[in-house]
């Protein structure tokens, strides 16, 4: 079917997956591997990582939190270090797709889980980087940010709430995400949910749903 719009997630989509720093900072601390990953998979409404997202709390209250659902499981790892890796490097592909999509008369939105704090994923620059990050955000037509939003992924109504922006139903929607539990409600909404495992994937994927040849431009 034809689609009218292509909705991003932004940390693991459009740049590299924050859970591959995350894995460098564990390895660097003596942590087990995915031990953030744990961390935030639990309570995932109520742990600090989703006060946080929601702005509900700051960063001091975050790097308290953190701290003690890290001492909890055993291990000392302050929430502040977790925040200094996040921003991921970002994937020129997909860069390049966006503006091929945009070229090709696609409608362009992106949904992002991050922290009010300038250190979200892709958020966490300064100076070039930051005008990058700028750029990049300036080829949406619309940005949710789920600091901003007070709601976050996978809570259905942030998808709904980019649809109703954009004045389109889901079904007229692609969905990439590197995440399943953000894309399952998406795909529940009606959208064609991408999951994101590498950006080759992703565009070879995104290719077909819109059929364009986006890996000729990567």
């Amino acid at each position: 079917m034809a689609f009218d719009a292509v909705i991003f997630d932004f940390g693991g989509v459009i740049t590299s997956s924050p859970f591959e720093a995350f894995n460098r900072l564990e390895e660097s601390r003596g942590l087990p591997r995915d031990f953030i990953r744990t961390i935030n998979a639990a309570n995932p409404d109520t742990n600090a990582w989703a006060l946080f997202e929601r702005a509900e709390i700051d960063r001091d209250t975050f790097d308290t939190l953190f701290a003690a659902e890290a001492a909890a499981l055993g291990h000392v790892l302050e929430g502040r270090a977790v925040l200094d890796v996040l921003a991921g490097a970002v994937r020129p592909a997909m860069v390049r797709a966006l503006d091929t999509l945009k070229g090709q008369g696609f409608r362009l939105g992106c949904i992002t889980n991050n922290v009010p704090t300038g250190h979200g994923a892709g958020m966490a620059r300064s100076g070039d980087s930051a005008d990058e990050m700028e750029q990049i955000f300036g080829r949406f037509e619309h940005v949710i940010e789920s600091s901003k939003a007070g709601v976050r992924k996978p809570d259905p109504r942030i998808y709904q709430m980019m649809c109703d922006h954009l004045g389109l139903t889901p079904a007229a929607c692609v969905y990439l995400d590197d995440l399943g539990i953000n894309c399952k409600p998406a795909a529940m909404l009606g959208m064609h949910a991408i999951k994101v495992t590498s950006g080759e994937q992703a565009l070879a994927d995104l290719s077909a749903a819109v059929g364009l040849d986006l890996l000729a431009t990567a």
